[in-house]
């Protein structure tokens, strides 16, 4: 027993000694940790994050024109075998843009909208789909509007033209595939006419 009682009398004075050594250092919990702090909330994306979820919004807007030039009510349903090909390789962009979003567990997926101000006009959601305001201020949906080849080409050359404005912003394996997707976006230009 007596190798016990020197052990216990050690941990008992370490125990009490530590706080006092750590006080009068001048050491707290805040400069231990300096990471961002657990209580506040998620941290905002990172920039690249908020650049991809743009464009994946972009990309769903394109998608959602062609579908509408597709279907029957649409000016541009006459080369809809042209139409096809090209639509496949927006969601094929899609699906690529996609895998690149990495979210933490629990989030939704990336918003349809991730950033209103970064998509162009001409392929914004009210121009995929517009809604009309009737007197009593309630928003019914009407008809989507006709979807012309040269609205086609208009929005395929502002996807383009956002794509390589943002090249030089984004992480380098990024930036390849704007770019990848921005020479398939001019291309389309051409096919559809222009």
């Amino acid at each position: 027993m007596p190798d016990i009682v020197p052990r216990r009398r050690l941990l008992l004075a370490s125990a009490t000694t530590l706080p006092l050594l750590l006080a009068t250092a001048g050491c707290r919990s805040s400069d231990a940790f300096t990471g961002p702090d657990p209580l506040a909330g998620r941290p905002r994306p990172a920039p690249d994050v908020v650049t991809l979820q743009a464009v994946i919004a972009s990309e769903q807007n394109l998608i959602e024109l062609y579908r509408t030039a597709l279907s029957g009510d649409s000016a541009a349903a006459g080369p809809a075998q042209e139409l096809k090909p090209l639509l496949a390789q927006h969601e094929q962009h899609l699906t690529q843009l996609r895998a690149r979003l990495i979210q933490p567990p629990g989030t939704a997926s990336a918003p349809a909208s991730a950033s209103p101000a970064s998509a162009s006009p001409s392929v914004s959601p009210a121009s995929a789909s517009p809604a009309s305001v009737s007197p009593s201020g309630s928003a019914s949906a009407a008809a989507p509007a006709p979807v012309t080849l040269a609205r086609l080409r208009a929005a395929e050359g502002a996807s383009a033209a956002g794509l390589v404005r943002r090249l030089a912003t984004v992480e380098p394996a990024l930036a390849q595939l704007f770019a990848s997707i921005a020479a398939c976006d001019a291309t389309h230009v051409t096919a559809l006419g222009g």
